[in-house]
């Protein structure tokens, strides 16, 4: 009897290597043959699942997002349960905020490729799309967040984009320091950060 294989399962099979390529080599070294080599396929095998590179890239991208997206809205629904100023609160929003950052070895695998896929956005149209639903998923989460943090200010539309592109900012720069410096930029160390930055809401205290 001819095995059965599951298709989506073997598209995720594919797509776990490409990501293992990016976070250890970098995206340039994503092609058809490189990544059937890290998956134990022939080439051919992948092509029956994804026609081309770009295909298959275009693909990683969108499940990178869609797996952060969804870590941040069930971590949304969370800190929805908690009532404001409340410890609990506070601890359900840093750990929302905590599902953008690498803390441990699957966010940091996805970290380091929603990133790669990112600033390949830049310059290569080919990404566009997915660079574009990336941006406006995760804005969207935290546009959320700011009107949970800042109620009173639910009138004030460009005060809430304001704020929401600066945790924004902040997260982008937390990233990117505790991919290139995890020595030093900890998981501690992003939670100081995000506990100074979140101070500015009445909803959350000041570290002391």
């Amino acid at each position: 009897m001819p095995k059965i294989v599951d298709a989506e399962a073997r598209r995720q099979e594919v797509v776990q290597a490409v990501f293992r390529i990016i976070a250890s080599d970098g995206l340039e070294r994503a092609s058809l043959r490189e990544v059937a080599d890290e998956a134990g396929l022939a080439v051919g095998s992948v092509r029956h699942y994804f026609s081309s590179s770009d295909e298959l890239l275009v693909f990683s991208f969108g499940t990178v997002i869609d797996r952060i997206t969804a870590r941040l809205e069930a971590a949304l629904d969370t800190v929805r349960d908690h009532a404001a100023g409340s410890p609990e609160r506070h601890a359900s929003v840093l750990n929302l905020l905590g599902q953008f950052l690498p803390l441990d070895e699957e966010s940091a695998v996805d970290a380091c490729v929603w990133m790669a896929f990112r600033h390949a956005a830049r310059i290569n149209p080919v990404f566009a799309a997915e660079a574009e639903r990336s941006h406006r998923s995760v804005a969207a989460v935290v546009g959320q967040l700011i009107v949970l943090l800042s109620p009173g200010e639910a009138g004030a539309p460009q005060t809430l984009v304001t704020e929401a592109e600066r945790l924004l900012a902040t997260l982008d720069g937390l990233c990117m320091h505790a991919l290139l410096q995890p020595e030093w930029m900890t998981a501690e160390m992003c939670s100081d950060v995000l506990t100074a930055h979140l101070a500015v809401f009445d909803a959350v205290p000041a570290a002391g």
